[in-house]
């Protein structure tokens, strides 16, 4: 057994996954985050709300807002934030470094959720099918949300990175998202020596961002502190959206000059 799968069976056990399932479905230290289980969360923490799994998710012909899906007990590995389109987010149990994040979704028309890297750096997944270029900001589909204050309403305090291209599917279709992070790095006594970086995001295969650095985490996280490793964060509070094939590697720390 090499470093690479020794460090992917101890963050499989971290998530609690079994190293059998981990093999059997596994390779190149990937690790399957929703599995094609009846119980496939098992790698989030609990309570979970009531994401459900389906064999097919598409859009709502009676109302485009939502997205039209009915429960199995199959292992599609396919799961939806539940009847009304918004419940628990899903927090990885394990937390991560430097990672490599593949994943895919399904947004109905005008819907919102997002993927956040330790818990703190997001992504933003929003329909923005059709948004000209003059109205396509970082609250946009792939954008990296911009810092907001909580108080006395919730409001941008800076404009975040738009992602260089609308990549955007028509609402219903699947999505795919293609993220490498990189964590900040911490000295001995705990300062800080190299920024959080998503090194590359792709949406549907399309590159939106590239060696972005982060000064701060985003949203209204800015003011946490920052951490060498976080959970995995899937939004499921915002609006409906279903997930399928989300996986992730830990990736060596990178080599900072």
């Amino acid at each position: 057994m090499n470093r690479r799968q020794f460090a992917t069976i101890s963050a499989s056990s971290a998530l609690g996954l079994s190293v059998s399932t981990l093999l059997a479905g596994q390779n190149e230290g990937w690790i399957d985050l929703i599995g094609g289980s009846a119980n496939g969360l098992e790698a989030f923490k609990a309570p979970t709300g009531y994401w459900k799994q389906t064999a097919t998710v598409e859009l709502d012909p009676a109302s485009p807002r939502k997205l039209k899906w009915a429960e199995t007990t199959e292992n599609t590995g396919i799961w939806v934030n539940g009847p009304t389109g918004k419940t628990n987010n899903l927090v990885t149990r394990a937390a991560f470094g430097d990672i490599e994040l593949k994943l895919e979704f399904n947004v109905p028309t005008g819907s919102n959720s997002g993927v956040k890297l330790q818990g703190l750096y997001e992504i933003q997944i929003f329909d923005s099918f059709g948004v000209t270029a003059a109205k396509f900001n970082a609250s946009g589909m792939g954008g990296i949300y911009p810092r907001a204050e909580l108080l006395p309403r919730y409001h941008h305090i800076d404009e975040g990175f738009p992602a260089k291209v609308n990549a955007s599917r028509p609402p219903g279709q699947w999505q795919s998202m293609h993220i490498i992070f990189r964590a900040p790095r911490f000295d001995a006594k705990g300062k800080k020596t190299a920024n959080a970086e998503f090194e590359k995001v792709l949406i549907n295969d399309q590159l939106i961002h590239e060696k972005m650095t982060l000064l701060a985490p985003t949203g209204h996280a800015y003011v946490l502190p920052e951490v060498a490793a976080g959970p995995v964060f899937l939004q499921g509070d915002h609006g409906p959206v279903a997930f399928r094939n989300v996986k992730l590697r830990p990736l060596p720390p990178r080599q900072i000059s």
